[in-house]
């Protein structure tokens, strides 16, 4: 167990205001009325327009879980963007969240964490190592995803899957006498799966000056969903085993389980194989889709606003990720 004194302040949430139904994706994808809701049941998702960039949704993001923690940004002592994608690859993408906060001459130190889909996790990990050590005290966690600009849609299952949107989280230590803390945290790669999901082009090995029209594949996403899955189910028990037997609980102790959204067929057939009481399950894939990083954190404002959770329950965060990954956390919200 890794104990933390750290409570979650507030959370907020923004989506983008064009929304995409699944049957204006069958029409996109060429594919029969109906196909896009059976394979993803996402129903509908949202898109960015031209002015909603990846910082302006994570800013307005920001500003509602500050607003939720009744805090001002003058309160913040570090801003850290927590997202698979960037809005560009120098600088920084959580620079341009300050900047579209009205902050930009404020001092407030700004950087990403980049552990693809657990980006959230893993940000919210490493971050409340240092609000327990003092170093912080308000720390302000952004996932802002924009995955439709780089879909495939000749990779019909894949590009059907996401959305785009924006959650943010406030981190501060917890109160003497708080039941707010985190109790423990896992990570595991494995990559091996590497190449299950990814965008090849953009970096130093396939540079973006050597991008051709003609051969655009490589700059988009490309992900084989079946292996992710085969590979994730055979890892996912004895991951989720050893993270019981470290804080010595039962399924049956969480009042939630907030996993990060993939389709709602995964989202069933992960439930099932790890035998998760459905009452206990957020599924936030309809309305929203995947989401990349920001899937978790919008999953747990959800679970917030909802009712599903109150102060002092203990609950479960679950995904996988890029890498091939996994990873996990257990907090008493």
């Amino acid at each position: 167990m890794q104990l933390r004194h750290v409570k979650i302040k507030g959370t907020g949430k923004y989506l983008p205001e064009r929304v995409v139904s699944d049957a204006e994706l069958d029409q996109i994808l060429g594919t029969t009325p109906g196909w896009v809701n059976k394979i993803t049941g996402v129903g509908t998702r949202h898109y960015v327009n031209t002015d909603e960039t990846a910082s302006f949704m994570g800013a307005r993001a920001a500003e509602a879980a500050l607003a939720d923690a009744g805090l001002s940004f003058s309160e913040v002592d570090c801003l850290v963007c927590t997202s698979g994608t960037k809005e560009q690859p120098l600088p920084s993408t959580a620079v341009f969240i300050q900047q579209a906060m009205g902050q930009a001459d404020s001092g407030v130190p700004a950087f990403d964490i980049d552990a693809t889909c657990l980006s959230f996790l893993v940000g919210l990990d490493v971050m409340s190592y240092m609000v327990e050590a003092g170093r912080y005290k308000n720390v302000l966690l952004v996932a802002t995803e924009i995955a439709s600009v780089g879909l495939n849609w000749q990779d019909k299952e894949s590009s059907a899957l996401f959305g785009d949107g924006a959650a943010a989280v406030v981190i501060g230590p917890a109160d003497t006498g708080d039941s707010s803390r985190i109790l423990h945290a896992s990570l595991k790669t494995y990559s091996s799966g590497a190449r299950y999901s990814e965008i090849a082009g953009g970096g130093t090995r396939l540079h973006p000056q050597n991008y051709t029209a003609e051969d655009a594949l490589p700059y988009l996403f490309h992900m084989d969903g079946q292996a992710i899955f085969r590979k994730a189910s055979k890892l996912l028990p004895d991951f989720i085993a050893d993270m019981l037997n470290a804080t010595g609980n039962k399924m049956d102790d969480f009042r939630l389980v907030i996993p990060h959204q993939g389709s709602a067929m995964a989202m069933r057939l992960l439930r099932k194989k790890l035998g998760i009481a459905e009452d206990r399950f957020l599924d936030n894939t309809a309305g929203h889709g995947n989401t990349i990083a920001a899937s978790i954190p919008m999953g747990l404002h959800e679970a917030i606003r909802q009712g599903r959770i109150s102060r002092g329950d203990r609950i479960m965060l679950i995904g996988t990720a890029a890498g091939l990954s996994l990873g996990g956390m257990i907090i008493e919200y």
